[in-house]
C-alpha cells in the first residue's frame, strides 16, 4: 500500500479531529441556538486550520434534558438544529473540503421519552419490556444494589407503571439500554447502518464502556479514599466512593464492539471511542483498540483532568500506556465539551498554551481539539442563574458544572461575538471578545496561528503522523522524545516552565530533525 492509498484508507491514525458543539458553534436562524446550517457556514473556517475530520455532538431529536445526549430518536435531527436537507448539505459541504464527518452516537441510553422506553415501561409483557435494565426492588423496598449515578445519587428511579427499578447511569431521564438483549443491539446497529448511509465518515462513541451492566446487579465494592480519582466525575461526587466493577467495563463489550466493527467495515468508516474508568481506562483502550476487528481509537482521561500537567506526569502516562495498552491507538484530548477548558485548569498563559498545543500535536497517536481551544479561549465564569447544564446545577458551588466550556464561538466583534442576533442559550464571556477569530486572523503571533503552524507540521512530517515514538523521558521541567519512521527522524525537546532549562528558554519547544 503506498503512502497516499494508506492515508486516504487510514486517515484517523494521527489524525486530528475538530470537535463542534453545535448548540454554540454558529447561529444562522435568531434562536439563540447554534445550527447545521451554521456549521456548514463555517466548516470553511475549521478546513482553514488543516484539520482532517470534524465530531459534531448530538443533534438528534431529543428533550434536552442533558442537550442532545438524551435521544429520543436516533434518526431524526432535532429542530432546533434544523432539518435532515441542513445535515445533507452540511456532509456535501464537508468532503467538498477535504472534511470526514463523525457523529456522536449515544448508544448506552435513551431520553425517557424514547418510544422504546415509552413502550418498556407501559407493562412488564410488552414486546419491547426487556429492552430496558429493569428489576425489582429489595424485600424493603430500596433499590437492587448500590450502584450510583454519575449526576448523583442511586443509578436506580422507581417507575409505578411496573413497580420496578429501572437503571440510570447518568440522568433519571436517561434509562440504559439492554445490550444483553440481542433486539437492542441489532436495532442499535441499524441506527449506525442510517447514518453511514446519510454519507457520514464514523462515530464518535459516547460512553463506550457503559453499554453492558453485571447481568447478576452485583453490589459494587467500596473504594478506599487514597484510590478515588476525580478525572470521570467531581470530586464532591459520591460516584468517586465506589469501584464500578460491575455497573459499566464488561467483558460482554467486546464481542458487540466486534459487531460494530463489522457493520461500519464496508463503509470504511471509523470509531473513535469514550473510555470513562478511572481504574481500568488503559486497560480498556489495549482491549477495545488494541485487538483487530475492534474499534480504532478511543481516548481516555489523563490529559482531560488535573490541575497541571509537569513533563513527569506525561511521562508518567506513556510510561503505563507502554506497560499496559502497548497495541493501542490513543486519541489524545485536553479539552472537550466535558471538562473545564485546559487553558484555566492548568491557568497557562498564551505563551505556555501554545507550548502544549504543540507537544500534544507531536504526540503519538490521533488528536481531538475542542471548538476554540484555538483560540486559546479560556473557561467562562457562569452565574447561577445563567447554568444550564444539570450536572452544575445539582453540586453547585462545589462543582459549576459544563455550562463554562460550552459558551459560543467568537467570530468576530458583532453582537454576541458573531455567534447570534439573539439572546445566546449561554452569555458570551466579555473576556472571548477579545479572542475573536478575525483579530487573530489579523496577528500573526495569535494563538490561532500557532495552531494552523502546529497541525501544519504534523501534516508535514510523517514520523508525527503514524512513527513510533521512543526516547521519552523528563529532565526536571523539560520533556523530550523522538518520532521516527522509515524517512525521517525528529527529537522533541519541550521546556514546559516559564524558568529557562535544559537550554531551552521559557515554554521553549524545540523540534531537531536527524
Amino acid at each position: 500500500m503506498d503512502d497516499l492509498t494508506e492515508q486516504k484508507t487510514d486517515w484517523w491514525k494521527g489524525g486530528i479531529i475538530y470537535q463542534i458543539y453545535p448548540r454554540s458553534f454558529q447561529d444562522t436562524t435568531g434562536s439563540g441556538t447554534g445550527d447545521l446550517a451554521g456549521i456548514a457556514q463555517r466548516l470553511p473556517y475549521v478546513a482553514s486550520l488543516g484539520v482532517d475530520a470534524i465530531w459534531i455532538s448530538p443533534f438528534f431529536t431529543s428533550p434536552m434534558k442533558d442537550f442532545g445526549y438524551d435521544v429520543s430518536d436516533y434518526c431524526g435531527i432535532d429542530p432546533i438544529f434544523g432539518t435532515m436537507e441542513d445535515f445533507d448539505w452540511l456532509i456535501e459541504r464537508a468532503h467538498e473540503l477535504g472534511l470526514k464527518v463523525l457523529i456522536d452516537l449515544v448508544l448506552s441510553h435513551t431520553s425517557d421519552q424514547h418510544p422504546w422506553f415509552k413502550e418498556s415501561r407501559s407493562s412488564r409483557d410488552n414486546a419491547k419490556a426487556d429492552w430496558y435494565v429493569w428489576a425489582d426492588p429489595k424485600p424493603d423496598g430500596t433499590p437492587p444494589n448500590n450502584w450510583l449515578s454519575i449526576f448523583g445519587g442511586s443509578a436506580w428511579q422507581w417507575d409505578a407503571r411496573r413497580e420496578q427499578y429501572y437503571l440510570h447511569n447518568f440522568l433519571t431521564a436517561q434509562p440504559d439500554l439492554n445490550f444483553h438483549n440481542p433486539a437492542v443491539q441489532n436495532a442499535l446497529l441499524e441506527v449506525a447502518k442510517f447514518w453511514l448511509e446519510k454519507g457520514v465518515d464514523g462515530f464518535r462513541l459516547d460512553t463506550i464502556n457503559f453499554y453492558f451492566h453485571d447481568a447478576q446487579l452485583r453490589d459494587n465494592p467500596a473504594l478506599a479514599p487514597e484510590l478515588r480519582k476525580s478525572d470521570t466525575a467531581p470530586a464532591v461526587n459520591p460516584y468517586n466512593h465506589q469501584s464500578h466493577r460491575y455497573s459499566k467495563s464488561q467483558p460482554e463489550n467486546l464481542a458487540f464492539l466486534e459487531r460494530f466493527r463489522q457493520t461500519i467495515e464496508p463503509f470504511g468508516a471509523v470509531v473513535v471511542g469514550e473510555i470513562g474508568d478511572s481504574e481500568r481506562g488503559l486497560e480498556l483502550l489495549e482491549e477495545y483498540t488494541g485487538v483487530p476487528g475492534r474499534v480504532q481509537m478511543s481516548y481516555v482521561f489523563d490529559f482531560l483532568a488535573g490541575e497541571d500537567l509537569p513533563a513527569g506526569a506525561i511521562v508518567e502516562v506513556f510510561d503505563r500506556l507502554n506497560r499496559i495498552a502497548p497495541n493501542s491507538w490513543p486519541c489524545w484530548a485536553m479539552s472537550n465539551h466535558d471538562v473545564m477548558r485546559h487553558i484555566s485548569r492548568w491557568n497557562l498563559s498564551d505563551q505556555a498554551a501554545k507550548a502544549y498545543a504543540t507537544v500534544l500535536i507531536c504526540l503519538r497517536g490521533s488528536v481531538c481539539l475542542y471548538q476554540g481551544e484555538e483560540l486559546g479561549l479560556p473557561e467562562a465564569e457562569i452565574d447561577f442563574e445563567d447554568l444550564r447544564d444539570p450536572y452544575g446545577i445539582e453540586f453547585w458551588p462545589e462543582f459549576k458544572g459544563r455550562d463554562g466550556c460550552r459558551t459560543p464561538m467568537v467570530w468576530d466583534m458583532g453582537v454576541n461575538g458573531g455567534f447570534s442576533t439573539a439572546k445566546p442559550w449561554l452569555p458570551v464571556p466579555h473576556t472571548h471578545l477579545q479572542r475573536t477569530v478575525v483579530a487573530q486572523e489579523a496577528d500573526a503571533q495569535s494563538m490561532l496561528h500557532h495552531y494552523r503552524w502546529a497541525i501544519g507540521l504534523r501534516r508535514k512530517h510523517s514520523a508525527l503522523r503514524r512513527g513510533n515514538m521512543t526516547e521519552m523521558r523528563a529532565e526536571g521541567p523539560v520533556l523530550s522524545f523522538r518520532r521516527s519512521d522509515d524517512k525521517q527522524s525528529l527529537l522533541i525537546r519541550a521546556n514546559l516552565s516559564d524558568q529557562e532549562a535544559g537550554g531551552l528558554n521559557p515554554w521553549q519547544v524545540q523540534i531537531i530533525e536527524g
